[in-house]
């Protein structure tokens, strides 16, 4: 299926790049998010009479996004887990936690937007990436300490 981009995609092209897709991806992902158009005649001709319109929204969507990157700029969370001696967390850090934390503290990132490289499964020092627009990625450094009560509870 070939589809021409409405917005940046990460490995695939900008904007009002024609770029042949599997069927798949383009009509469960590309389309339904309004990433893409089907790369017909007719949706050409429309692309062409929008893409000023486009490109002036992508280009505010991105100036937003680092706006709100600068006020993420040297971040750092710490999370309190409970931990066993050697520093194994009972659980784990989920992007659902960092997302939570980040709200706490005034930031408004959806979970999507969280890149957690590997799993934090032990104490110590992460950097976890916030991808806040194709082109706007920020580094948070995350901080897993061990709580002081040690033993996890029973519910």
């Amino acid at each position: 299926m070939e589809v021409i981009l409405l917005e940046r995609v990460g490995r695939l092209g900008g904007t009002g790049d024609i770029v042949k897709v599997k069927n798949g991806f383009g009509r469960n992902f590309l389309l339904p998010q309004k990433k893409a158009l089907r790369a017909t005649a007719e949706n050409k001709k429309i692309f062409e009479a929008r893409r000023a319109e486009i490109e002036a929204k992508n280009a505010a969507a991105r100036a937003e996004a680092e706006a709100r990157a600068k006020k993420l700029e040297g971040l750092s969370l710490t999370l309190s887990r409970q931990a066993s001696e050697e520093g194994k967390l009972f659980g784990s850090v989920t992007v659902r936690d960092i997302a939570e934390a980040l709200r706490e503290q005034g930031h408004d990132v959806p979970r999507s937007q969280i890149i957690i490289s590997g799993s934090i499964k032990s104490t110590g020092s992460y950097s976890v990436k916030a991808e806040l627009h194709p082109e706007v990625t920020v580094t948070i450094s995350v901080n897993v300490v061990k709580s002081e009560s040690a033993e996890p509870d029973s519910q």
